[in-house]
């Protein structure tokens, strides 16, 4: 695991305050200009990034980072959430940091196994 200071507190204090249910704290880690690519589509601003979200952490049980990887203005993070739906969500995302706020971002995850427990798709029999 690489990291770099700043740019690895910057990562794990937004990681932290938003899996933690604190979207406030979270949105002191990001610029009011922020631009992030979801599953969902691209994401322009902080408001939309916290629409996106809030919902989500309201629903974690619980979360924890598996790996990270950071430069002097980017940072990776890996982790696994338990949700009230799924027992465990993993997902990736990236980061451009400066000035100790995050710029731009993509997070991965599967929206499969939501749908699956959702009920909105069901397995294909093989």
């Amino acid at each position: 695991m690489t990291v770099h200071p700043q740019t690895t507190e910057t990562a794990l204090t937004y990681h932290r305050a938003w899996t933690s249910g604190d979207m406030d704290a979270a949105m002191a880690c990001v610029a009011d200009d922020v631009t992030f690519d979801t599953p969902a589509g691209r994401l322009e601003g902080a408001e939309a990034l916290r629409a996106f979200m809030e919902p989500f952490a309201r629903g974690l049980t619980s979360s924890h980072v598996l790996g990270l990887h950071s430069t002097d203005d980017e940072a990776m993070l890996m982790y696994d959430t338990a949700t009230v739906l799924v027992p465990s969500a993993p997902a990736a995302e990236w980061y451009r940091i400066s000035e100790q706020r995050i710029r731009a971002g993509h997070i991965i995850f599967d929206r499969l196994p939501f749908a699956l427990a959702r009920g909105t798709v069901t397995p294909q029999q093989t």
